[in-house]
């Protein structure tokens, strides 16, 4: 749906009025590579998509908050005296939960608005639907109540506590980050922890992300995740031993993990903690081969990056082999891998743009056959951060 078909919809259920109808957009993200070593004081790669979510919204008379998207039945209406006195367990409480942060860090609320949301990502499928949802809130109120010079990266740090604690997720901050600093044709080098960042060329010139989703539904993710981090928490303590300034495992490079190795007694913490060494230093060397424009390289660490979170760190499943394996099947796929948190959700693949739709053609049929599942598949590029749309694109 194009912008001036939102305008119009927009109207159609809010009326015409003097004020200026303003459009704002931000994109869903993909992590490139750099799974599962977030909380384990490693680099990530993500990168803003093109496609994300739209926001229209005009100033009311009154000050009265009514929000309403063109994806979900539910509509939400409140008083800018009541943002977040209470939470209804919809959509809603993503954008209601950013106006409490929001005031909460001075920035008040001080008019009513009418607010449309039109969602290109597919909820549910890892790409980032409500970060994007979030950002792009923070920053249409912020332009609209005058704010200059928005500070994205605070942005970012808002959007993740209004998620952590007024709707009750605990994410981490990587979705919000990309969301809010995107840019087109770079990913970003992200530290987590310290939110040390660096934006990366990414030209992926003949070549397309292909997303695939599984539509398989994750159902072991809060259990595994608590496992694994656990398991990495005992591979650090152990080697603390030797190696006493030693804060994350991610701190160690390969080498050093192989000469340490053998104090893990236990198999599996010790091929956890195996994944996260190697893992980090992957998405270092792909931001070499990103900055050196070899994206063969960068695929082969992409497929890398699978094997290692299937065999290694076990947080793969059938779905996502079998996505996996067969994008690499096709001549055109420099890479291919798992992305997100596992047991089911997206792939991510590279691949040429002559070859995207026989990709898309036979990934999904050998899919459908091999798990009788139907995937979904988004072409896209490396988009732009949360803006304002000056001009219906």
């Amino acid at each position: 749906m194009n912008i001036n078909e939102l305008k119009q919809k927009f109207i159609d259920k809010y009326g015409e009025s003097g004020a200026d109808i303003r459009v704002f957009h931000a994109p869903g993200r993909v992590n490139l590579i750099g799974e599962h070593i977030d909380y384990n004081g490693g680099y990530v790669l993500p990168a803003a998509l093109e496609f994300g979510t739209t926001l229209i919204i005009r100033e009311r008379e009154d000050n009265k908050l009514q929000l309403a998207s063109t994806n979900m039945s539910y509509e939400g209406t409140l008083d800018t005296s009541s943002i977040g006195k209470e939470k209804t367990g919809e959509w809603t409480d993503y954008p209601v939960g950013v106006m409490v942060e929001l005031q909460g860090k001075g920035v008040k609320v001080t008019k009513g608005y009418d607010f449309l949301y039109h969602g290109e990502i597919p909820n549910g499928a890892g790409l980032s639907s409500s970060a994007s949802l979030e950002v792009l809130t923070g920053f249409a109120i912020q332009s609209l109540e005058g704010v200059k010079d928005i500070d994205t990266v605070q942005l970012a740090l808002l959007s993740q506590k209004a998620e952590n604690e007024f709707v009750g997720v605990n994410c981490g901050i990587m979705d919000q980050f990309a969301v809010a600093n995107g840019a087109e044709d770079h990913a970003i080098l992200l530290m987590c922890d310290t939110l040390e960042y660096e934006k990366v060329p990414f030209r992926t010139g003949a070549y397309k992300l292909v997303i695939g989703n599984t539509n398989k539904r994750r159902g072991l993710v809060d259990s595994a995740y608590n496992e694994r981090r656990s398991q990495c928490e005992q591979a650090l303590a152990i080697l603390k031993e030797q190696l006493p300034a030693l804060n994350y495992l991610a701190q160690l490079t390969p080498e050093q993990f192989v000469t340490l190795q053998d104090h893990i007694k236990d198999a599996k913490v010790r091929q956890r903690a195996q994944h996260v060494v190697e893992e980090n230093a992957r998405v270092l060397a792909s931001v070499d081969a990103l900055r050196d424009n070899d994206l063969e390289s960068f695929g082969k660490l992409m497929n890398a990056s699978h094997e290692s979170l299937r065999y290694l760190y076990e947080v793969s499943c059938e779905e996502l082999d079998v996505m996996v394996e067969e994008a690499q099947r096709i001549p055109g796929t420099l890479g291919a891998r798992m992305t997100g948190a596992g047991f089911g959700g997206c792939t991510v693949s590279l691949v040429h743009e002559d070859d995207v739709d026989r990709f898309v053609s036979e990934v999904g049929a050998a899919y459908e056959a091999r798990t009788s599942l139907k995937g979904e598949f988004y072409v896209c590029g490396v988009g732009d951060g949360v803006k304002e749309l000056k001009e219906a694109k």
